[in-house]
């Protein structure tokens, strides 16, 4: 079988993300600065994600340290940062 029929969807996805510049990352970091509200509230902003999933987000930067919230092209990850760097949240935009 050709390599090209063994390539799942999920590889399907992510090659067709790097195809289009969309190897980029937003991160966000724990901090104790901000309470959760605020961390969901601004997540559902950077991101355009419901409540549930800014609140699942919100609790595996708390319990892990870091989470990827977005990833895309560097322009829109640099948004997503911009978003949540509005209330002084650390984040990283890196490949």
């Amino acid at each position: 079988m050709p390599v090209a029929e063994t390539l799942t969807r999920e590889d399907e996805k992510t090659t067709e993300r790097t195809a289009r510049g969309a190897d980029w990352k937003t991160i966000l970091f724990n901090c104790d600065c901000h309470s959760f509200d605020d961390v969901e509230r601004q997540l559902v902003k950077a991101i355009r994600c419901d409540a549930e999933r800014s609140k699942r987000i919100a609790w595996e930067v708390h319990t892990q340290g870091f989470a990827v919230v977005y990833e895309g092209p560097r322009e829109h990850c640099e948004a997503v940062a911009a978003v949540l760097e509005d209330i002084r949240l650390v984040v990283q935009v890196r490949r």
